[in-house]
């Protein structure tokens, strides 16, 4: 097989990179790291300095703080708008394949049709699983059956890591690190599809080469090729939700990156980041909001109901969008390229939710965001509602594999603070209590 040609990832040129990241706003002692080869110095295995009066605090879930640079792309709240690399990540949304801009995050470049049609070939004859982790699916789709498949993924990558001799990206190549990362994107889709029909009692279905990504894994999770509409539609989704500036999962991945681990174990990790409900748990509860409403004269007072008792309403708002999510713009229209009742309810409670906040909350905007409609175009594209947050990853893990390869182009650990705030210390310890007496 003709090798593809690739090229190593490229920062932003900074005499500064291969000092890493500093989690602090300002300059703080070393967070932890050594250079590769040298001994542990005072801070030992857990890394250096702790908190101390140089320190400095950041906000609560760091928001605003700058932890390195990148050049993957950005999100820019105010103006609503995010990119891939240099380019708009809803243009590319609209405009490309998923293989394409696959190929853009982890070579640098969009590809031209001969190295895409090489990059397509490579990558889908790596969605096949290897036999023992095959043989270990049912047991494991039985076992994470109430939580679902996104809890079985977790799993099912490290063993995939480990039966294909995933080796730590500390100790790898770029050339290395990138052929692990494409092969467990591959894999994804084929472990996500037979984890859900594993659970559900029906046999899992083999992946095609010759369907491209998105029509292959609506093609394992049901049994039947996809017609092209809801195929391309499904496409673009993914496409808009390959990366988005450094979310949690996101954060997460790169974190253990900076251990040098290898590509599995930093890409369970972000799916277990993934499952929180506060990340990528929300498009099957936007539905299942619109169900709790039930019918156009039922907004108004359930969603005046929600907001005066402080309670959040999913679909809506965003931590960085201070603008429409331009996600929800896309998504919006393929919805409404479709049609239907569940989309003219959709866009009824969007427009009600927007009046009554700023009827109830004067200066405060809040649109939908991504998993708004996403949970409906899943929905009309015949997704069940326990696979949205599961598609979801199916299209982010190219995102992390490129954040986890930019990452471990760097040998520093990503070790910050903590500001105790307990009792003074050192408080003597007392004595140990005398044993029982026998009855």
């Amino acid at each position: 097989m003709r090798r593809l040609r690739t090229e190593p990832f490229a920062l932003p040129p900074r005499p500064e990179h291969r000092q890493g990241i500093n989690m602090s706003i300002n300059s703080t002692a070393d967070a932890g790291s050594q250079p590769r080869g040298t001994a542990s110095g005072a801070g030992g295995a857990d890394g250096g300095a702790a908190s101390g009066p140089g320190a400095a605090d950041a906000p609560r879930g760091l928001a605003g703080v700058v932890v390195t640079r990148t050049a993957l792309g950005d999100v820019r709240g105010r103006e609503g708008f995010y990119h891939y690399r240099q380019f708009s990540a809803i243009e590319l949304a609209r405009t490309r394949s998923f293989e394409d801009v696959w190929h853009l995050m982890v070579h640098g470049e969009l590809p031209d049709a001969a190295r895409r049609a090489a990059f397509t070939r490579r990558t889908a004859a790596l969605r096949r699983l290897p036999e023992e982790v095959r043989a270990a699916l049912p047991a494991l789709a039985a076992a994470s059956a109430r939580s679902g498949p996104l809890a079985g993924l977790r799993t099912a990558l490290s063993l995939y890591g480990a039966a294909q001799g995933f080796r730590p990206v500390y100790d790898t190549d770029a050339e290395a690190r990138r052929e692990d990362t494409l092969a467990a994107c591959a894999v994804t889709p084929t472990l996500l599809t037979a984890l859900h029909r594993l659970g559900r009692g029906l046999e899992p279905v083999d992946p095609r080469a010759d369907l491209p990504y998105a029509a292959n894994y609506l093609y394992m999770l049901t049994g039947s090729e996809p017609d092209p509409e809801r195929a391309r539609a499904v496409e673009t989704y993914l496409i808009s939700t390959i990366d988005h500036g450094f979310n949690a999962s996101t954060f997460t991945a790169r974190v253990i990156a900076s251990t040098g681990a290898d590509v599995a174990a930093c890409l369970a990790g972000a799916v277990g980041a993934l499952s929180g409900p506060l990340h990528g748990g929300a498009p099957s509860r936007a539905l299942d909001t619109l169900d709790a409403i039930g019918s156009p004269d039922r907004i108004d007072p359930w969603i005046r109901a929600r907001v005066l008792a402080g309670e959040r309403i999913m679909g809506f708002g965003h931590p960085v969008y201070r603008t429409e999510d331009p996600r929800s713009r896309l998504l919006r229209t393929l919805a409404e390229g479709f049609g239907g009742p569940l989309v003219e309810f959709a866009t009824e409670v969007e427009r009600r939710v927007e009046a009554l906040l700023a009827e109830l909350k004067p200066g405060r905007e809040l649109h939908t965001n991504v998993e708004f409609y996403a949970g409906v175009v899943m929905e009309l594209c015949g997704l069940p509602r326990e696979m949205f947050t599961p598609t979801f990853a199916a299209a982010r893990v190219v995102g992390w594999s490129a954040n986890i390869l930019e990452q471990a182009e760097d040998s520093k650990i990503i070790r910050p603070a903590a500001r105790y705030v307990g009792p003074v210390p050192p408080v003597p310890v007392p004595p140990a209590p005398a044993p029982e007496s026998a009855a």
